[in-house]
């Protein structure tokens, strides 16, 4: 705004019409006390209440605890496409990844479960993005693990389960506005600048958060 502003306006207008800078004190202030008191977490709230995401359909994929662990360099290669794809455009916003990871997820339960291999029409440049970013990523985890095994051992329905995670994820760190960037922050929060996803993974300890 680069000016004073009344927090009424501040309240309902963040995230909305307002691009709040991801270090707003007030913004952080808000996440936080979204966290504590557990609300705009809820899917199923957020489409009562109004809220974006209500066309999000989130494939009903168990994923075990353990499949956490065992993946878990999965599960960071992946997050970490999409810090990558948010960091080179600053445009983007939760709902942008949000909805890609969304349609990728739905190619892949349809592969899963017939075998056919399907792609979900988009004319949004963004999405096909962030989507080319997370292929990228699963290719080179691929190679990574040719080349250290001797063969892959990734399924599909192991990228489908990472996927579901991070939908999962993304939604509950969310606030649901229209120019909300708190999945995006919390992520790029966790892979600084230039750090690849697919090193270090051991020295830099367990990053998954459970949501």
């Amino acid at each position: 705004m680069h000016g004073r502003i009344c927090p009424q306006c501040c309240g309902e207008q963040r995230e909305v019409t307002l691009d709040c800078p991801s270090d707003c004190p007030y913004l952080l202030q808000s996440r936080q006390q979204s966290r504590e008191h557990g609300t705009g977490h809820s899917h199923g709230e957020r489409q009562d209440r109004g809220i974006p995401f209500t066309d999000i359909e989130i494939p009903a994929v168990e994923i075990p605890e353990q499949f956490l662990y065992e993946r878990e360099e999965l599960i960071l290669g992946l997050s970490f496409a999409l810090a990558k794809s948010a960091r080179a455009d600053r445009a983007l916003m939760d709902r942008d990844l949000i909805a890609a990871v969304s349609s990728l997820a739905k190619s892949y339960e349809t592969l899963v479960n017939s075998s056919l291999i399907y792609e979900t029409p988009t004319a949004n440049v963004a999405h096909h993005m962030i989507t080319r970013e997370i292929e990228t990523m699963v290719r080179e985890f691929r190679a990574a693990e040719e080349q250290h095994i001797g063969h892959t051992r990734l399924r599909d329905s192991e990228i489908l389960k990472a996927l579901v995670f991070l939908l999962r994820l993304g939604l509950g760190r969310t606030s649901g506005r229209p120019k909300s960037r708190a999945f995006i922050d919390f992520l790029l929060a966790q892979f600084p600048e230039k750090q690849s996803a697919l090193t270090g993974v051991e020295d830099a300890g367990s990053r998954i958060v459970i949501p």
